[in-house]
């Protein structure tokens, strides 16, 4: 059985066909649904582009193909193509096989309504909260109040249609969207932790007097994982006598902005912007030259970047949002927007050695409760329910278009078999 994913993530594809991605995913991630289905067809932005980054990853192969919806950047990009959007999703939505809507995703709120008109099953893997999305802060756009009204009541909606609903924190989006009573639900994170993700130990304890370096792994194209604040906050710790330097990987729309902000604030040459890379082993390579991992989110579901942190054995600080307060304990949380208390508690952490060092062991710990054996069980489950969900729900529709044979009888024998 195909299956169909919609996400909400730009792709590139070059002219002899092959699509490419700069970030998180690359085929290795679709390779997790053909453990159940025997292939992937995603449901994505696709830009034709002449060229890639050498740091790009192939992101389609073998089982996994890519139906492109119009390409766009922002609200008013889409608005301006909402009639081609609207034929390619009307179109993707004809494709045979099972669904699974990557939500909050614009993507999927298309596409949902043709899925129910023609009463197809789709399950969910919620990965965000629009709620947190749309915070002030978080993203500039005129019509951010509405859209924080709006997008949160579509997923609360899709949760309660549902056949199946799998959430990337194991309580805080729950509480938010919660599933439809007796639906099949889970939670498991989208991290890929192989073993060599890992660190053999914990850190020793770091001297006081080396500069430490602080690094922040997310993406700069728009302010969601709090990028200005961790700024604003880094320079309040250098002028309190902090030696220290800050690392931001990941590139975007607004790194302008945010080099603009270091030179206002007189911490540039403290202030070094590494742009995107690869991931796995470069994503590695900067995680064990850093000292502290600080992630300020605005909005989260269950940050990876984190996750991949604590896995190197590194003291970790975020904000009280979303799925981060399933990571670390609340002596390592701050409030987000608030670069005064994230200054603080840098400090804090900084000048305790002995306090790093038991944070290290505390965070490698916590994230083997995320190695891929774990996960990879949970995300089974799910796969397995969907296409047995499917595969149900297409041999009732065959039954009921048919006139030749009493619907109940071979409904109910092809329904069970389905079910094995």
């Amino acid at each position: 059985m195909n299956l169909l994913v919609a996400l909400e993530h730009r792709f590139n594809r070059l002219p002899d066909g092959s699509v490419w991605t700069n970030t998180f995913f690359a085929r290795s991630f679709f390779e997790r649904y053909l453990s159940v289905f025997s292939s992937v067809s995603v449901i994505a932005r696709v830009a034709e582009v002449d060229s890639v980054p050498s740091t790009a990853k192939r992101a389609d192969g073998e089982g996994v193909t890519f139906v492109p919806i119009s390409y766009y950047v922002g609200a008013w990009e889409y608005l301006r193509k909402a009639r081609q959007i609207r034929k390619d999703i009307a179109a993707a939505a004809q494709r045979e096989g099972a669904v699974i809507l990557r939500a909050s995703s614009q993507i999927g709120n298309s596409l949902e309504p043709h899925l129910r008109s023609m009463h197809r099953p789709y399950a969910l893997e919620i990965v965000g909260d629009p709620y947190d999305v749309y915070s002030p802060g978080a993203i500039r756009h005129p019509l951010r109040p509405f859209f924080r009204w709006w997008f949160p009541r579509i997923l609360r909606r899709q949760c309660a249609r549902a056949s199946a609903t799998a959430y990337v924190t194991s309580y805080a989006l729950q509480k938010r969207y919660p599933p439809a009573s007796g639906t099949f639900t889970t939670h498991y994170s989208s991290v890929e932790l192989p073993q060599n993700a890992f660190a053999a130990s914990p850190r020793s304890a770091t001297a006081r007097d080396r500069l430490l370096r602080i690094l922040m792994v997310g993406t700069l194209e728009q302010f969601y994982k709090g990028p200005d604040v961790l700024i604003q906050a880094f320079a309040a710790c250098l002028s309190k006598g902090l030696k220290a330097e800050l690392h931001l990987l990941g590139g975007g729309r607004q790194m302008p902005i945010l080099q603009e902000l270091t030179r206002k604030l007189g911490v540039a040459d403290r202030v070094h912007f590494l742009g995107s890379v690869s991931g796995g082993e470069a994503v590695r390579e900067q995680l064990d030259a850093a000292d502290l991992f600080v992630l300020p989110s605005r909005t989260e579901g269950l940050p990876r970047a984190m996750i991949e942190a604590m896995a190197r054995g590194l003291p970790c600080i975020g904000s009280a949002v979303g799925g981060i307060p399933e990571l670390l304990d609340a002596d390592y949380l701050v409030p987000s927007e608030d670069p005064e208390s994230l200054a603080n508690k840098i400090l804090w952490l900084a000048n305790d050695p002995s306090q790093m060092q038991s944070a290290s062991a505390r965070n490698l710990e916590r994230a083997h409760d995320y190695s891929e054996e774990i996960l990879a069980k949970r995300r089974f489950a799910f796969y397995q329910y969907v296409r047995e969900t499917t595969a149900a729900s297409m041999s009732a529709g065959k039954c009921r278009a048919s006139h030749a044979e009493p619907v109940h009888s071979k409904c109910s024998e092809d329904s069970t078999r389905a079910s094995q």
